[in-house]
């Protein structure tokens, strides 16, 4: 078998068989290219788009100011926050990105809401603590942890 030169790889024929049924590789072709395309389409020079926005029912600038007051970075490491390089619970940045909280409930508004006011109701174990926070307090939080991308 002698290979030539010019043999190329040529994209699949787009026209039925002789049966009438279509090409199952004209079909695998589309495919690949709607992938493709729909790959591009999500990323901005490199860099991934900024989503969408998770609604708490609470404010990220006062759960800024919540963070601060509560002491929250003398534990964990929170981007945005002077000071807040604790390492005893984990890091914080992407927390919008998370899967889980605490390594095992649905990263959801509500659940996040709940954690943050009584995290051993959850996860009796936890070293979280209690910090007396509302609901609305820790609402303010969990819109600023959204924040984090």
């Amino acid at each position: 078998m002698r290979l030539s030169c010019d043999s190329r790889i040529n994209p699949p024929e787009f026209y039925p068989r002789r049966d009438g049924r279509a090409r199952l590789d004209h079909y695998a072709y589309l495919f690949a290219i709607a992938v493709a395309v729909g790959l591009m389409s999500s990323c901005v020079g490199g860099q991934m788009s900024g989503g969408y926005e998770i609604s708490t029912g609470g404010d990220a600038h006062l759960g800024r100011q919540m963070i601060n007051q509560y002491g929250c970075g003398k534990c964990h490491m929170i981007p945005g926050i002077s000071g807040a390089n604790g390492v005893v619970g984990p890091p914080l940045n992407l927390f919008a990105r998370r899967t889980f909280i605490a390594g095992e409930f649905p990263n959801s508004p509500d659940n996040l809401t709940s954690w943050i006011m009584n995290p051993k109701s959850m996860k009796p174990k936890t070293a979280m603590p209690e910090l007396g926070i509302t609901e609305d307090q820790a609402r303010d939080v969990a819109a600023y942890l959204y924040t984090l991308r």
